[in-house]
C-alpha cells in the first residue's frame, strides 16, 4: 500500500512537470522551476523511489512518442538520465527498455536524435558497467587524481558587479562556499566507493556497514579502495563488450576486502532483514569558482591558471610570461619546414635530410633565420616538446569515455580539460563575454594554447536588477534569454525562471548556522543545467568599423545583440566631412546615406544605396518575432534556426517633410528591412553616438562613418602571410574568391532549438 501511494505521489510530480512546460495554470506560473526540483528531491531523500521514477518516466516518454507529443520528450529524458546517474538499484531489464527507447528516437530529426544519441551512446557502457555515470561525473567534476579517467572540469561563475546588485553577489558566493565546504576529496572518494558497490551488487551490498567502514578508513586506506574500484570500472568499461558478470565478480572481491569474507557471505545470502533502508549517496555538486568580472583578460587568465599543471600555479603579472611558461613550445620552432622544391626521388636528398633537428641545435638556429625562397608551413613537432601533463594515456580516447565526446584537434594531444563558464546578467553582460570571446579566439591564432586541449562550453542564466522601473525596461535587456526560452521549453521552465529566486534569496539573512542541512534550490538548478545543458545554440557575432575621422583608420569593435544609433545634437567642424548640401530643409535628425546588401532567400547579393533623414536607427540581431511573448502556449511555435541568423533587422526612424498651408511639418515613420552589411554615413554636420550591446559604457561619439558586417573567425598571421605569398606569385585557389567564415558564440540550452 506504502509503494503504491509512494508511486502515485511521483506520478502527479511528473504531471505537474508536463503542465508547466504548458505553464497554462497561474498556480504553476508562480511555480515554475520548483516542480522538476522537488522530482528529484523526492528521490534523494529516499532512493527506494528511483526505480519506481524510472517506469513512470518511461512510461511518459512512450506516450509522448505515440502522442507525438515532442515539446515533452528531450524534458522526460533528462529527468530520466538525471534519475539514472543517480540511483543504484536499476534493474538490467530498465536500463534496456531506456537504451531501446533512445534508438527509437534516432529516426526523428534534430534536436530530438542528437540527445537521444547522446543518452544511448552512455547508456550503452551504464547497462553493462552500473555506476560508470556516477563515477565518472565526480571524478571529474572533483578533479580527483586518476590515471584510468584523467579528465577534468571546472565551472566559473562570472557576474558584471556594476550589473548585478552586491547582495545577489554575496547570497550567491556564501551558497556556493556553504556547498563545497563539505564536498573534501575524501568524502567525494567515499562516495565513488559507496556508489559503485551498491550499484553493482545491489540488495547483497550491506549499505550501513559499508557506510561505517568506509568513514573509518584512514586517507591512505581510502585511496586505495578509490582506486581499485575506479580501476575495475574503466578497465571493464573500456571492453569492447564488456561483461556485467565479470565487472560483479571484481567488485565483489573488493567488497570482502573492505568488509570481511563473513559479511560478504550474509549479504549474499540475503542480507539482515532488520537493516535499515540503504541511506542516500549525495551527487556532489561541481567545483564552482565565482568570479567578479573587472578584467577584459580575467576569462583568458582564469582558463590558463586551470590548464597549468598544479605545480606550476603561480599568476605572473605578466601576461605574455603566463602565456609562454609551459603551454606551447616557440611557435617559431613549428615552422622549420618548407613546401619541397627537390626532385622528389629519395637518392637526390643530401644524406640525414629525413631528421628533424632537435631544438636549440645549431641546424634549428639556421633554419628559423635562413629563407629558402619556399611557403612555410606549420606542423606539428614531435611529442618530445609537448609538456608530459598534456598527453593523456593511450587507448583511453574513445566516444563513451570523454565528456561531450571531445575529439582531438592534433595528433597525440588530448582535450582532457572542460571550462564550463557560467555567466550571470543580462544582454549587456552577453556582450562583455561576446567581447571576450572574440579576444580569445584572436589569441589563440596567434599562440594556440587552450584550444588544442580545452573544451570552453557557455552557459548564460538571465538575471536583471531590481529597477522600479517599466517591465518593457526589462525586456529589453533580456531579449536573448526570451530567444532561447522560445527556442527551448525546457531552458524557458528551468533556467528563465531563477531571476526571482535569486533576488529572494539575496534578500534573506545570512545564517550562520553550518551544521543544519539545507537545500541549496538555486545551487541545484545551476548545477543540473551545467550537467544536461550540452545542446549549444550559435549566435553571430558582428563587427563594427568606427569613423571619427575619414581620413584615419578606424576603430573596431563588436557587439551580440544590438547596436543603437542616436543623433548629436551639437554641430562642431569635423575634418573629412563631406559639404553640406545646398536646399537640405531644416529640421529633426541628420541626413544619412546608407548603403546595404539585401537579404535576399536567394542570397544573391543585391545593393541598395538610399539618403534619408532620420532621427536614429536600431540595428538587432533578433527580429521582433523572435523575442514577443503572446502569452501562455502548449509548444512554443517554430524558430527559425539560429545559423541562418546572419541578417540585422534594421528599424530606422525617418522623418517625412510634408508642406500644407500652416507650414511646413515633419512625421515619423519606422521603416525596417534585413541585411548582414551596411555602410551609414552622416551627410551633414550632424555626428553619430552609437550605443553597442545596451550598454552605456560602450558608447562611441562623434561618430561620422560605421560599417557594420558579420565578425569573420580570426585568421592567424601565418594563414595571412601565406595568402600573401601565393597572392604575389600569382597563384590563385580558386577562380571565386572565398567567402570568410563566420564567427559564432556557443551557448549551451538543455536542446539546442525544437523545430
Amino acid at each position: 500500500m506504502e509503494s503504491s501511494d509512494a508511486e502515485l505521489d511521483l506520478q502527479r510530480s511528473v504531471q505537474a512537470v508536463l503542465r508547466e512546460l504548458g505553464a497554462q495554470a497561474p498556480s504553476l506560473q508562480s511555480n515554475q522551476g520548483m516542480w522538476r526540483w522537488s522530482l528529484h528531491k523526492k528521490v534523494e531523500r529516499d532512493p527506494g523511489k528511483s526505480p519506481a521514477l524510472v517506469r513512470i518516466l518511461l512510461r511518459e516518454l512512450e506516450k509522448a512518442e505515440s502522442e507525438d507529443i515532442r515539446h515533452a520528450i528531450i524534458p522526460l529524458l533528462h529527468t530520466l538520465m538525471y534519475v539514472l546517474t543517480k540511483a543504484t538499484g536499476i534493474t538490467e531489464e530498465l536500463y534496456r527498455r531506456t537504451y531501446t527507447f533512445c534508438t527509437r528516437l534516432l529516426t526523428l530529426p534534430a534536436p530530438y536524435c542528437t540527445v537521444a544519441l547522446d543518452c544511448a551512446i552512455r547508456l550503452k557502457t551504464e547497462t553493462a558497467v552500473p555506476g560508470t555515470l556516477y563515477q565518472r561525473l565526480v571524478i571529474a567534476e572533483q578533479n580527483l587524481t586518476s590515471e584510468l579517467y584523467p579528465y577534468q572540469e571546472r565551472a566559473f561563475l562570472f557576474v558584471d558587479p556594476e550589473l548585478v546588485s552586491p547582495s545577489v553577489c554575496s547570497a550567491l558566493l556564501l551558497e556556493l562556499e556553504a556547498a563545497q565546504a563539505q564536498q573534501t576529496p575524501e568524502a567525494c572518494m567515499r562516495h565513488v566507493v559507496a556508489h559503485a558497490l551498491q550499484a553493482a551488487l545491489g540488495d547483497a551490498c550491506h549499505a550501513g556497514a559499508l557506510q561505517r567502514k568506509l568513514q573509518a578508513s584512514p586517507r591512505q586506506a581510502l585511496e586505495r579502495y578509490f582506486h581499485a574500484v575506479v580501476a575495475a570500472v574503466e578497465q571493464m568499461a573500456s571492453e569492447p563488450s564488456p561483461s556485467r558478470e565479470g565487472h560483479l565478480e571484481r567488485l565483489e572481491e573488493i567488497y570482502c576486502s573492505l568488509l570481511g569474507p563473513e559479511a560478504a557471505a550474509r549479504g549474499r545470502c540475503g542480507g539482515d532483514p532488520l537493516q535499515s533502508p540503504q541511506p542516500n549517496i549525495p551527487l556532489p555538486s561541481p567545483h564552482i569558482t565565482f568570479h567578479l568580472w573587472t578584467d577584459e583578460e580575467q576569462l583568458w587568465k582564469e582558463l590558463v591558471l586551470f590548464l597549468r599543471p598544479r605545480s606550476q600555479l603561480c599568476l605572473s603579472a605578466d601576461l605574455e610570461a603566463l602565456d609562454l611558461q609551459g603551454l606551447w613550445p616557440d611557435r617559431e620552432l613549428a615552422r622549420v619546414s618548407m613546401l619541397s622544391t627537390d626532385s622528389g626521388i629519395e637518392r637526390d636528398l643530401p644524406p640525414g635530410a629525413d631528421e628533424l633537428p632537435l631544438p636549440g641545435s645549431p641546424e634549428m638556429e639556421r633554419a628559423r633565420l635562413q629563407r629558402k625562397g619556399g611557403v612555410k608551413k606549420r606542423v606539428r613537432l614531435p611529442d618530445v616538446l609537448m609538456p608530459a601533463c598534456w598527453d593523456g594515456p593511450p587507448g583511453l580516447h574513445r566516444r563513451t569515455g570523454r565528456p561531450s565526446g571531445d575529439g582531438e584537434l592534433l595528433p597525440g594531444v588530448s582535450r582532457l580539460h572542460t571550462a564550463r563558464v557560467l555567466v550571470l546578467g543580462d544582454d549587456r553582460m552577453l556582450g562583455r563575454l561576446a567581447q571576450a570571446y572574440h579576444s580569445l579566439r584572436k589569441r589563440e591564432t596567434q599562440k594556440c594554447c587552450l584550444t588544442p586541449r580545452l573544451s570552453l562550453q557557455l552557459y548564460y542564466i538571465p538575471v536583471l536588477a531590481p529597477e522600479k522601473q517599466a517591465s518593457c525596461r526589462h525586456s529589453e535587456l533580456r531579449e536573448l534569454a526570451t530567444f532561447l526560452g522560445r527556442a527551448d521549453p525546457w531552458y524557458e521552465s528551468t533556467v528563465n525562471t531563477l531571476c526571482p529566486a535569486i533576488h529572494k534569496l539575496a534578500e534573506m539573512p545570512p545564517s550562520l548556522d553550518t551544521s543544519r542541512t539545507v537545500d541549496p534550490f538555486i545551487l541545484d538548478v545551476i548545477t543540473y543545467y551545467l550537467r544536461m545543458g550540452t545542446q549549444p545554440v550559435y549566435f553571430q557575432i558582428y563587427t563594427v568599423k568606427i569613423f571619427r575621422d575619414l581620413s584615419q583608420h578606424p576603430a573596431e569593435d563588436i557587439f551580440l545583440t544590438e547596436l543603437k544609433v542616436k543623433i548629436q545634437d551639437t554641430k562642431p567642424p569635423k575634418d573629412g566631412f563631406s559639404p553640406r548640401r545646398r536646399g537640405a530643409a531644416e529640421g529633426p535628425g541628420a541626413e544619412l546615406h546608407i548603403c546595404y546588401q539585401k537579404a535576399l532567400l536567394s542570397h544573391r547579393a543585391q545593393e541598395v544605396a538610399v539618403s534619408l533623414r532620420a532621427t536614429g536607427l536600431v540595428l538587432k540581431t533578433f527580429a521582433a518575432s523572435d523575442t514577443e511573448v503572446s502569452g501562455p502556449a502548449p509548444a512554443p511555435p517554430p524558430a527559425v534556426p539560429v545559423t541562418d541568423h546572419t541578417c540585422l533587422n534594421v528599424n530606422v526612424t525617418e522623418v517625412i517633410k510634408s508642406s500644407n498651408l500652416a507650414g511646413r511639418s515633419f512625421s515619423m515613420v519606422t521603416n525596417t528591412f534585413r541585411t548582414a552589411n551596411i555602410q551609414i554615413q552622416s551627410q551633414d554636420q550632424r555626428l553619430l553616438t552609437l550605443l553597442l550591446d545596451k550598454d552605456s559604457r560602450r558608447a562611441f561619439k562623434d561618430v561620422v562613418r560605421f560599417e557594420v558586417s558579420p565578425c569573420p573567425e580570426p585568421c592567424s598571421e601565418a594563414h595571412k602571410s601565406e595568402a600573401s605569398q601565393l597572392g604575389s606569385h600569382g597563384q590563385e585557389v580558386e577562380g571565386t574568391k572565398a567567402k570568410p567564415k563566420p564567427l559564432l558564440m556557443p551557448i549551451n540550452t538543455f536542446s539546442g532549438i525544437v523545430q
